[in-house]
């Protein structure tokens, strides 16, 4: 039952503290678990006496959509209970508290930084997506962070989501204006779509500061969305191409014209596929695997492809791993060199060449000395990167400055039991 006064109620299990913020219909708190694990959790309370027939409808619908869910990056609900006086939800705590502070607390967040949290947040959405869910409600407070030392997005507060296929299409106001499609704020028919704008928004914000249509009222702020202006980028600070034809595309007023979650989602600045996970070194392992049997079989230019490959999901596992040993273990495949036997006497060395994004991949580098160069070196299957061979050969145009290395044994004596393993003499290009 509730407790006196202005102090937290008080809930069978559980010790509520500290309040961790408000809204209309409920008051979230930190509290305790009595068990012995004393588990961290969030407690939602709603009070009853506050709720009309729309929002104990969207009450049940939050329930509903919550319990059948996990996934890594939404918040997850533990169990709900209710007395006389309020209804509770009780929920994974995220100690990093929402994107919104990190982004006030920060100015504006760097590109690669933004580009971890959106893969995280996209990959939040794949998953409603597949399950017909749109969110509805989407913006930085919204978005809580596990925690501020490493922190991982997670999606909450879901009263206002909606079993939605992409062609249903609704017409009710919903979520916060300043992060409305422009066909919610104009009132017209909506679908799943709205939530990719909001996305946009969130992007935007991020990157620079402040969303995109800031306004002292809702009026100024339905006639900016309104108007027929190109959405200006701002020059500063710099961004890459793809990041900024991502935010163009999110940020299109007309819904037809807006990113398709498909697109979005395979989007070459998202690369969802490549995003760090449990299953990025799994995955490197699988290719570098297939590299060798390809290599064994003398098909060069497949296994050159398959390492590259290998190493695109190499460089996320990294970055996800925790474990000091492991990762140690992981930079040593990404920092080797492997090389791939070309045809004849011809041949051409695989090598590290770290990206502008921060991912590298592996590369053909210079031909040993004891074989002929190779003029044209295959086609990096990996874009936008600067991949370099030799002299005139090069996907960017530029030469490889890095030594020349001697000559070894082929790319299964050098990848080895299906690991890319370090060769001494190996230069970066």
């Amino acid at each position: 039952m509730a407790g006196p006064g202005w102090g937290p109620p008080r809930l069978d299990g559980f010790i509520l503290t500290e309040r961790l913020g408000s809204g209309t219909y409920a008051t979230v708190y930190k509290a305790y678990a009595k068990k012995d694990t004393r588990e961290v959790v969030a407690i939602k309370c709603v009070a009853k006496k506050s709720l009309n027939k729309a929002s104990v409808e969207n009450l049940l619908t939050e329930i509903e959509i919550l319990k059948g869910i996990r996934h890594p990056h939404i918040v997850q609900l533990k169990d709900f209970q209710w007395d006389s006086d309020n209804i509770y939800l009780i929920m994974e705590f995220c100690a990093g508290g929402d994107l919104s502070r990190f982004i006030h607390a920060r100015r504006i967040l760097p590109e690669k930084v933004a580009r971890i949290f959106m893969q995280q947040l996209a990959s939040a959405l794949q998953f409603l997506h597949e399950r017909n869910i749109a969110h509805l409600d989407l913006k930085p407070q919204n978005i809580l962070l596990s925690s501020l030392e490493k922190p991982h997005l997670k999606l909450a507060d879901f009263g206002f989501a909606q079993h939605m296929s992409p062609w249903d299409e609704k017409h009710v106001l919903r979520g916060s204006p300043l992060y409305m499609a422009p066909e919610m704020v104009c009132r017209r028919q909506y679908d799943a779509r709205v939530d990719l704008w909001s996305v946009g928004v969130i992007l935007y914000e991020a990157l620079f500061g402040q969303p995109p249509f800031a306004s002292r009222s809702f009026l100024e702020l339905e006639e900016k969305i309104r108007s027929n202006r190109v959405i200006e980028l701002p020059l500063r600070p710099p961004l890459s191409r793809d990041c900024r034809d991502l935010l163009r595309r999110l940020l299109e007023r007309d819904p037809g014209r807006r990113i398709s979650f498909q697109d979005f989602f395979a989007h070459p600045w998202v690369d969802l596929e490549h995003m760090p996970s449990g299953e990025s070194l799994a995955r490197a392992t699988s290719l570098v695997v297939q590299a060798v049997k390809k290599d064994q079989e003398g098909d060069a230019a497949a296994a050159l492809s398959l390492y590259c490959q290998a190493l695109d999901f190499l460089v996320p596992a990294l970055h996800y791993e925790v474990d000091t040993q492991r990762k140690e273990a992981i930079k040593a495949k990404v920092g080797g060199a492997v090389r791939v036997p070309g045809r004849g006497a011809q041949g051409h060395r695989l090598v590290l060449q770290p990206g502008p994004a921060a991912a590298g991949h592996l590369c053909p580098g210079p031909a040993p000395r004891d074989g002929p160069r190779q003029a044209t070196p295959p086609r990096c299957p990996r874009r936008g990167f600067g991949c370099h061979g030799q002299g005139g050969g090069s996907w960017q145009g530029a030469g490889c400055p890095g030594p020349v290395p001697a000559r070894a044994g082929g790319a299964a004596a050098a990848a080895g039991r299906g690991a890319l393993r370090p060769q001494a003499g190996a230069a970066a290009c």
